[in-house]
């Protein structure tokens, strides 16, 4: 799994909670959870969508073996992948929002993006630098020449001695 938080529990607990956690979010499309928590949530349940998006038989097994019910999987192979089809990664938000009662935990809402009743509007895909288009070789070998400048040659009274 790499680098990831604790959260004060021991692994088996800790994978179970994710999976839980990430399937309620595929669910309900908004959960409320600590910050920590929702922090790991984020990464898992955006691989989530990046195997519905890849839509193979493999992904599909592989979301399966992660998130729990059938019909889980089935939301993350048609309607997130068909709503995220033209976004390249960032489809959840973390949106803090006060502090947990009984243990001053910081608390937040994690969301799906670009969907019906989110809490904030996403923000407009970053345009797309033009692209630049290659120099043909003969184009590029003379205007390398001239940015180049002056080409410098040795004196012929030397050369002898």
């Amino acid at each position: 799994m790499g680098k990831f938080r604790k959260l004060g529990r021991h692994a088996a607990h800790r994978v179970s909670m994710l999976r839980t956690m990430v399937s309620q979010l595929v669910k309900h499309e908004r959960i409320e959870t600590t910050v920590a928590k929702a922090k790991e949530v984020r990464r898992k349940a955006d691989q989530m969508v990046q195997l519905g998006k890849e839509g193979t038989l493999d992904a599909a097994r592989r979301a399966s073996a992660f998130v729990r019910g059938d019909d889980v999987v089935h939301k993350l192979f048609t309607e997130l992948a068909y709503r995220y089809k033209d976004r390249a990664g960032g489809y959840t938000r973390l949106l803090r929002t006060r502090i947990r009662i009984g243990d001053a935990a910081p608390m937040a809402y994690i969301e799906f993006v670009d969907r019906e009743n989110e809490l904030r509007e996403a923000k407009p895909a970053a345009p797309q630098p033009p692209q630049r288009v290659p120099l043909d070789p003969w184009a590029k070998s003379r205007a390398s020449q001239q940015w180049a400048g002056p080409k410098v040659t040795k004196s012929s009274g030397t050369e002898g001695l």
